[in-house]
């Protein structure tokens, strides 16, 4: 098994549902961060291209992996796949990439992910027959569940939202609990330097949705979005809806040539749940991740933990005792930075390995969340 090493990473600013990003189409998000990765890094062609994507039902579908290959200026020989685990998309291709150059199917791979949640489609199922003569209905295809399969248990398609209350009632995690943590991360993320990773696109050069004078006041004035009665999971304390995209460049001893990495890959992890405690997920996969490394949590220098809903954050900080909460997300997180679904898991990893190569050393963890109940995780050193 050969040693692969994060080499760069790269990502859009995150920009807010139909805001400045919203007529910026995602594969054009993606071939801009793979362009940008390219160019900062001298590189001429890659093995392969990996990035994940949660929708794939508008612009980004025919593999857009592939197509941003083709728009970012790469050779059309460079193979292009994207993958698919909703949530975790931009890990999971991360991990597929980390995969390949371990077992020397490739030295060098592009990984990452994209999402426009903003330029979602509605889609049209077709009907049972020809010609129906009543109205038909269009579907979001942005956020959550849709078409459901009538056979899948009621408990296990309750949304996400209600997911997170879910776990809040578990842990008794109450609303100012969740309004401060949500505050914590727009004020640590006002104050961070994000210049490492971002490439600007459209002249945005920063997060949108960073409020630098967010307050408890305000955020406590904000109606339950879920739970009508009674319940504590807001707008606030939440994640939004957003586009972005986040590209990661691994390879082997042989590709560095010369170069000094950000940081190595040591191992990951994947788990999987009840899909109504999905917010829990990463629990079992960062000790799984952690025990294949020979780490504990006590070992953690720095820490990102996806920031789906304050909640479930708090929910997995109340699960792993042993993480220090002071290493984890410490420029804020995706309450404040913004979830491009098939983005975000590449966004975290990346701030890892950024992280560890600014301090010169250490042991980092990124994990998240996924629907539907699973949970992704990759340890990092330098």
């Amino acid at each position: 098994m050969k040693d692969v090493y994060v080499v760069d990473a790269v990502r859009t600013p995150f920009g807010r549902y139909g805001g400045a990003l919203s007529k910026i189409r995602p594969d054009d998000l993606a071939a801009h961060v793979i362009a940008a990765l390219a160019e900062r890094n001298g590189l001429e062609s890659a093995d392969e291209v990996v990035l994940g994507n949660a929708n794939g039902a508008g612009e980004e579908n025919r593999n857009v992996a592939r197509m941003a290959a083709i728009l970012a200026g790469l050779p059309v020989t460079t193979p292009g796949v994207t993958v698919n685990r909703l949530c975790g998309s931009g890990m999971e291709a991360v991990i597929q990439a980390y995969r390949a150059i371990a077992l020397g199917d490739a030295s060098t791979v592009i990984a990452g992910g994209v999402e426009s949640m903003t330029r979602a489609p509605w889609v049209l199922p077709k009907p049972d027959k020809a010609f129906p003569a009543g109205g038909q209905e269009l579907v979001s295809t942005t956020l959550g569940w849709r078409l459901v399969n009538p056979a899948m248990p009621a408990e296990h398609t309750v949304a996400l939202g209600e997911g997170a209350e879910l776990i809040a009632d578990k842990h008794r995690i109450g609303r100012a609990e969740q309004d401060a943590f949500a505050l914590a991360s727009h004020q640590k993320a006002a104050k961070a330097s994000f210049e490492r990773e971002i490439v600007p696109i459209a002249g945005v050069t920063r997060d949108e949705g960073i409020r630098h004078d967010t307050s408890l006041e305000a955020l406590a004035k904000l109606k339950p979005a879920f739970r009508k009665d009674g319940g504590t999971v807001t707008a606030g304390n939440s994640s939004p809806l957003n586009d972005g995209a986040a590209a990661l460049l691994l390879t082997d001893e042989a590709g560095l040539r010369g170069r000094e990495p950000l940081a190595r890959i040591v191992a990951t992890g994947v788990s999987a749940l009840e899909p109504r405690y999905f917010g829990l997920g990463p629990v079992e996969a960062a000790g799984k991740a952690l025990a294949k490394a020979g780490k504990r949590l006590g070992d953690l220098d720095t820490a990102e933990l996806n920031e789906a809903f304050a909640a479930q954050v708090l929910g997995c900080l109340a699960e792993l005792p042993d993480l220090d909460p002071a290493i984890v997300n410490p420029d804020g997180g995706a309450i404040a930075i913004g979830h491009p679904l098939g983005a975000s898991g590449a966004r975290v990893t990346g701030a890892v390995a950024h992280r560890l190569a600014a301090a010169g050393s250490g042991l980092g963890l990124a994990c998240l969340c996924i629907g539907v109940g699973q949970g992704l995780a990759v340890v990092l050193e330098r």
